[in-house]
C-alpha cells in the first residue's frame, strides 16, 4: 500500500512548510529540507514508519549533515548518529546521547 500523504515540518517561527511525501522519505535514511530564512531540517523516516525532523546543523562540528548520520535505535529510541564525530542523537528529543548538555531542535511534523 503506497501512502501519498505530504510531510510537512514546522520552522521557529511557526510555519508549516511542505518539505516531500511520505513515499519519497526511505526507511532508516534522512532528507535535508531548506527551510524559509535559511533554516535547514534533517527529516527521518524510521523503519517502523514514524517520521521525525530535527535541525540539520550538528551542534558539534557547525556543519549541516545531520541528514547525512546513521540512523539506528538505542533501548527502541530512534536516533542519528553526526556523520562527523559520531555522536548520537534521540530523534524525539533532539537530546546528544553523548553529552546531554547538547541537543538538535526538534521541529513537529506533520501528514497531510
Amino acid at each position: 500500500m503506497h501512502r501519498t500523504e505530504q510531510v510537512q515540518v514546522r520552522t521557529t517561527a511557526g510555519e508549516w512548510v511542505t518539505v516531500c511525501s511520505y513515499e519519497e522519505l526511505e526507511p532508516a535514511c534522512g532528507v535535508a529540507a531548506l527551510l524559509p530564512e535559511g533554516e535547514q531540517a534533517a527529516v527521518f523516516r524510521t523503519p517502523g514508519g514514524q517520521v521525525h525532523a530535527v535541525g540539520n546543523r550538528d551542534p558539534f562540528s557547525g556543519a549541516d549533515v545531520i541528514a547525512d548520520g546513521i540512523t539506528g535505535s538505542v533501548d527502541g529510541v530512534p536516533t542519528v548518529a553526526s556523520p562527523m564525530h559520531k555522536q548520537t542523537f534521540d530523534l524525539r528529543t533532539g537530546i546528544c546521547l553523548d553529552d546531554p548538555e547538547v541537543a538538535l531542535p526538534v521541529l513537529p511534523v506533520r501528514l497531510l
